[in-house]
């Protein structure tokens, strides 16, 4: 339904004669389709960024896309912003006395890049991957941790939380190797299945910190969530393209 009212109002800007049409979307659903696992399968990401481009849009702006190479998908100007700095600056105020302890953790392999780009706005704090496998499709298991967090403040870093699945075995983890408090950090809240169930185990998060860029329905909080507005991320940028200001800091 959001795709089709985002399609129709791109349209009938176009046949407005708008002048330029840029495309906000914070977050892309689509993105996690961007490979094709069996053969004559649908390359959703792919399809979604045609129907994008030929319905009229100019340009694109998306917030921490599941897989970067996935802004290759689209012919035409795209930014990638960062939901990394409203969750840095709660992070920075709810743990003040205690910044010298915070660990960067990244919940697995892939998300190391994104972990040592979060740690870098925390003043170069350490760094710590956990090694994972998984043994079927949203299910994960965490084997080895790569890094000490022995009586520090642990922050996993994450692009999504879908089930969360991943993000409790790392919390666990880290909780065994005896990191003082563990934060779960996401720029997109999806809470699919039994995601709230597993974050709000007592005594696993200290605080589970996302940004609004996915509404979280009431019945869908808990008492450890921290729901932070990314409004101004976006708004600055679109500020920047309008007015044609350089932007490669911005999106870092």
């Amino acid at each position: 339904d959001n795709l089709m009212e985002l399609l129709l109002l791109v349209d009938a800007c176009r046949r407005a004669h708008a002048a330029q049409i840029t495309t906000v979307i914070p977050y892309y659903g689509y993105a996690r389709a961007d490979r094709i696992v069996e053969k004559r399968e649908a390359l959703s990401s792919k399809l979604m960024a045609n129907l994008i481009t030929k319905a009229g849009s100019d340009r694109v702006v998306l917030m921490d896309i599941h897989s970067p190479q996935s802004a290759g998908f689209f012919d035409l100007p795209l930014d990638h912003t960062a939901g990394t700095e409203p969750l840095v600056a709660h992070l920075r105020h709810a743990e003040a006395p205690r910044l010298d302890s915070i660990v960067v953790v990244s919940p697995d392999v892939g998300g190391v890049a994104r972990a040592r780009a979060f740690a870098k706005r925390l003043d170069d704090a350490p760094l710590a991957i956990i090694d994972k496998r998984r043994a079927a499709h949203n299910v994960a298991e965490s084997v080895n941790l790569i890094g000490d967090v022995r009586g520090k403040v642990a922050v996993l870093v994450d692009d999504m939380i879908d089930t969360a699945g991943t993000i409790c075995e790392a919390a666990k983890l880290l909780r065994n190797s005896g990191a003082s408090d563990v934060y779960a950090m996401a720029t997109h809240a999806l809470f699919n299945g039994p995601a709230i169930e597993r974050l709000s185990v007592d005594g696993l998060f200290k605080q589970v910190v996302v940004t609004n860029t996915v509404p979280v329905a009431p019945e869908r909080t808990f008492p450890q969530l921290q729901v932070v507005s990314a409004a101004h991320v976006l708004g600055e940028a679109i500020w920047k393209i309008h007015e044609e200001f350089a932007t490669t800091n911005y999106f870092c």
